[in-house]
């Protein structure tokens, strides 16, 4: 199977509450963006219209991999653009900056593709398992970028109190899978670190109030970082709680559940587990709690919870009192919340099958769900597709084979004892099936007609 092989392939729109304020300061749009993250079609508007740093604010982060709307605001200014894949309708005006507080939810439409015949015999009663049992609400392989491009986890050069690491794999550490002008920016700046009067190669400029900082003060990283824009900064904070909540859930599921009622599926980061079945009282009470991303305040209370914080800290050698950044506690901190554990897909829509244009003899099929705030559609694709999903390579056309992640197939039933297995042919799948019937109405038809011209001809 593969998702997002097209930007149309994955497509999400935000409902969201804004009634707009006429004479509020703040122009509100929709824009309709592709193959841009939030961030990158954020700093375009920025720099076209020249904005300054946190004039533009938005509900939500959407994937760079697809097709999405979602709402921004424009501080004290209108903008107008119509990029090809960058596009922005204006609204109204509104009186504060936009936040979480503003979205509802997210209308997801995914088109899965190179699936076989048995993927779509199996997913039928792997979305009735998602709809009784739900999914598991990680935070998936997008939000970890940072260690897809080989940047780490810049909280935890923050955590030790190393703003220099942190300032060299912001704006120091090339991907080799960038292909932008930021990444010339970044070797350059690779090559050169602290040799802050070179003039870097074009695309600098996301750069220029690190820069002024340091040219000041060559060593005065802490201000410098601080130069960052501020919904950036979080957002690297956020990474590395998002990581230990997904470590921690993980270590709830294994206090929790038996082992066989387990299995893994492997995302940028490592590891995650979800449930194939549950107790009813088991399922009540996953279903009514949450899992702490965790800040020096965090105190949980139920024992199992306490245990698998316990426990993830003791992986990363760290205590709670450590997620305290001694040189900046304003403006950089880790905030505590509380994250339902389960999440259920509302509105579960499975398409019909249909042959897949850009993978010959192989089926795609639509899948069209919503999802609260903050919850990753990727993840419920991977649990509806669990059979099929071999890793986060299918999110790129070029994937390559290999063996399946996943529970395993159940067993074959052997024939009875003293009896051979019987050679009876396996049962016809979906597809199968469906051309059966269609052959079938086909010469029900032509039999009828051959009757109807049998009897023209004796009368």
């Amino acid at each position: 199977m593969k998702i997002k092989q097209r930007p149309e392939d994955f497509s999400v729109k935000e409902s969201y509450r804004f009634v707009p304020v006429e004479t509020g300061r703040f122009r509100v749009y929709l824009m309709d963006k592709q193959k841009l993250s939030t961030f990158d079609a954020v700093e375009r508007i920025r720099e076209r219209f020249g904005l300054r740093p946190g004039a533009i604010s938005f509900c939500g982060l959407k994937d760079k991999q697809g097709r999405t709307e979602q709402l921004i605001a424009v501080d004290g200014a209108d903008v107008d653009l119509q990029d090809r894949d960058l596009r922005l309708k204006y609204l109204g005006r509104y009186d504060r900056p936009l936040s979480a507080e503003n979205l509802t939810s997210n209308r997801f439409s995914v088109t899965v593709r190179a699936l076989t015949e048995r993927d779509l015999d199996l997913l039928p009663a792997s979305a009735a398992e998602v709809n009784r049992l739900g999914v598991v609400n990680y935070f998936d392989s997008q939000r970890f970028g940072s260690l897809k491009h080989g940047q780490g986890f810049i909280a935890k050069d923050l955590i030790r109190g190393d703003f220099e690491a942190a300032l060299r794999n912001y704006m120091a550490r090339p991907s080799p899978l960038d292909r932008t002008q930021d990444a010339k920016v970044k070797e350059f700046w690779r090559a050169n670190w602290g040799h802050w009067e070179k003039k870097a190669p074009p695309g600098n400029q996301k750069y220029y109030r690190i820069l002024r900082v340091l040219r000041e003060s060559p060593r005065d990283f802490v201000n410098a970082f601080l130069q960052i824009d501020a919904s950036y900064r979080a957002l690297l904070l956020f990474t590395y709680q998002s990581y230990l909540w997904n470590e921690g859930v993980r270590r709830l599921l294994q206090l929790m559940f038996p082992r066989e009622h387990l299995f893994p599926m492997p995302y940028q980061a490592g590891s995650l587990l979800f449930h194939k079945d549950a107790s009813a009282d088991t399922l009540r009470e996953l279903r009514a709690m949450t899992f702490p991303l965790l800040a020096p305040d965090s105190a949980p209370t139920d024992p199992r919870i306490k245990s698998a914080v316990e426990w993830v800290l003791g992986k990363e050698k760290l205590k709670l009192s450590d997620l305290r950044i001694e040189e900046a506690p304003q403006r950089l901190f880790f905030k505590h919340e509380e994250r339902p554990v389960l999440i259920y897909p509302h509105k579960l829509v499975l398409g019909r099958p249909g042959r897949d244009e850009f993978n010959r003899g192989l089926y795609k099929l639509n899948v069209a769900f919503t999802l609260p705030p903050g919850a990753y559609a990727t993840l419920v694709i991977k649990r509806l597709f669990h059979f099929a999903w071999l890793g986060d390579d299918q999110l790129d056309p070029a994937t390559h084979q290999a063996p399946r992640t996943g529970p395993p197939p159940p067993p074959e039933r052997p024939g009875r004892p003293g009896r051979p297995a019987s050679n009876k042919r396996a049962e016809p799948g979906f597809l199968e099936r469906q051309r059966l019937k269609k052959a079938a109405r086909q010469k029900a038809r032509e039999m009828q007609a051959k009757q109807a011209k049998s009897k023209g001809k004796r009368s």
